[in-house]
């Protein structure tokens, strides 16, 4: 599943919702500064759909606040 989500860094709290029209809002505390906002989204977006880390990998918009990211499905 890929998911389109675009990113607010340094605010009050953490959190992530989905807009009406489908794509997600991801509001993070820390920073976009040495990859930390990222590594704050993957964590955010691994607990909300309930996935390990690592099947939450960020596919394109590295340096960007847009953002496509991807969310494996379980492997059996």
């Amino acid at each position: 599943m890929i998911i389109q989500i675009k990113v607010k860094p340094n605010s009050r709290a953490s959190r992530l919702e989905q807009n009406q029209d489908g794509t997600w809002l991801a509001q993070l505390k820390s920073p976009p500064v040495d990859g930390k906002a990222n590594e704050e989204l993957v964590a955010l977006v691994a607990k909300h759909f309930n996935r390990p880390k690592s099947d939450v990998s960020i596919k394109s918009g590295a340096s960007s606040r847009n953002k496509l990211i991807e969310i494996r499905e379980n492997r059996l």
